[in-house]
């Protein structure tokens, strides 16, 4: 019965190696180290990006609806009747016929 006692031992003894080996203190600083660079950054939530794309689609839908709004009280641009040349015309024929 002592081989299963001297197995549990060995699997304790690596088990408390493990967790104070170097590469787990490297894990800890660099977790550390990324933690307090990311905390000095201006980032947001998931949630809040979501929140704000939400609010920008409903800024750009309204300011779509806005522009047609004012397309449609500005109306269609007035026509503005041509006058017809003087030149070529039986009128001016007259005039160049007549003495002055």
């Amino acid at each position: 019965m002592a081989t299963p006692r001297l197995l549990d031992d060995i699997g304790a003894k690596l088990s408390e190696l493990a967790a104070n080996s170097p590469a787990r203190d490297i894990e800890k600083n660099v977790k550390a180290m990324l933690g307090s660079a990311l905390s000095k950054l201006d980032l947001v939530t998931r949630e809040e990006f979501e929140v704000q794309r939400e609010v920008l689609a409903h800024a750009r839908q309204k300011l779509a609806e806005l522009e047609l709004r004012i397309a449609q009280l500005e109306g269609p641009p007035p026509v503005v009747a041509a006058k017809p040349a003087d030149v070529g015309t039986a009128e001016s024929a007259d005039k160049a016929d007549k003495p002055a």
